[in-house]
């Protein structure tokens, strides 16, 4: 049975007594839940969504917590509905780094693989000749350079196609039921 999303904080932090206590990794992993929850919802709007993540994740005390989400989650104990196949925010945002990475290695292979290809062809063609393998090289630098340079932009796109993919996977509550697809 789900329990309130306050009640998942070691220390209510809507408290005076635990609004000073540091938070922990586990309170703000609760609250980015909370919000990666209302923003597949569509109860906030990606700008929205990135300032109070933002937040949360610079909070130093559980008292900076509750403003990011009292308007998101029922004050008295209501029941959190069973996403059952629901992923916290953290465990999305390391499957976009984990894919970040993988495009990462992906663009270190295409370089090596073209500058082998073309070098080759250009040793055993026109050995001595212009060098021309040296721009499909700079192109496959240049995606690879893009890659590493832009991680935050591209882990972020990932984070979203994930959440739109989630959120599609579990269908508006009213409309579809498992297996609807």
């Amino acid at each position: 049975m789900a329990s309130s999303s306050w009640d998942r904080f070691e220390h209510d932090p809507r408290s005076a007594d635990a609004a000073g206590l540091r938070a922990s990794d586990r309170d703000r992993d609760v609250a980015l839940e909370v919000l990666g929850e209302a923003y597949a919802d569509g109860r906030l709007a990606r700008e929205e969504y990135d300032d109070r993540a933002a937040a949360v994740v610079s909070a130093k005390t559980l008292g900076e917590l509750p403003p990011q989400l009292e308007d998101l989650v029922p004050a008295a104990g209501l029941p959190v509905p069973d996403r059952g196949t629901l992923q916290p925010a953290s465990d999305l945002h390391r499957q976009a780094v984990d894919r970040w990475a993988r495009d990462r290695r992906e663009a270190v292979t295409g370089l090596l693989t073209v500058s082998l290809i073309c070098w080759t062809i250009w040793a055993v063609v026109m050995f001595g000749g212009f060098p021309w393998p040296v721009f499909p090289m700079v192109a496959q630098a240049a995606v690879l350079l893009r890659t590493q340079l832009q991680k935050q932009d591209i882990v972020e796109r990932h984070e979203r196609r994930l959440l739109r993919k989630r959120t599609t996977e579990l269908g508006p509550d009213t409309d579809a039921g498992p297996g609807d697809d």
